[in-house]
């Protein structure tokens, strides 16, 4: 039976995921400037390399960024030769963003390696158990985060008349 944390531990706890928080928007921030990118365009590029191929439409959905914010960020990203755009056969219109894999890893993976192997080592210092608990704070968190950010991006959509129905 695990006992209830007190304030004292939860304000600390507050306090180590702030200063986690802050870190990691510092780091990405140098990170991207030491690419060639802003801040924002190195997370965006993060989440078509992960997703493989998005379309713009999705692109945006899933950011909150409007149409022009994306057309901007695939105009960057595509005259670094970071993403390339396809259209459709069916649809010309519809644009699918596709990551340069080949080019965003000779970018990026001088950048994060010593990055990786400090984290696999940190990782490697934990129980199996440890690391489930740290996990399962991160899928929680990241839950909350994104219902969050979706309560606030529908508030903000009610509030200026675009209701999505």
């Amino acid at each position: 039976m695990s006992k209830k944390p007190d304030e004292h531990a939860i304000q600390q706890f507050r306090t180590a995921s702030r200063q986690y928080s802050d870190a990691s928007i510092f780091m990405h921030e140098a990170i991207a400037r030491k690419a060639g990118l802003t801040g924002s365009d190195h997370k965006y590029l993060g989440i078509l390399h992960q997703h493989k191929k998005l379309t713009a439409g999705e692109l945006a959905k899933l950011t909150g960024l409007t149409t022009g914010a994306v057309t901007g960020l695939i105009d960057r990203l595509e005259k670094k030769q970071l993403v390339k755009r396809q259209f459709t056969k069916d649809d010309r219109r519809k644009v699918i963003i596709v990551p340069n894999e080949e080019n965003i890893m000779k970018l990026l993976q001088p950048i994060f390696l010593e990055l990786q192997q400090k984290t696999l080592d940190l990782i490697a210092s934990f129980s199996v158990k440890e690391i489930q608990v740290i996990e399962r704070y991160f899928v929680e968190a990241t839950r909350i985060m994104i219902e969050t950010t979706d309560n606030l991006n529908k508030n903000q959509n009610d509030k200026n008349g675009k209701l999505d129905h």
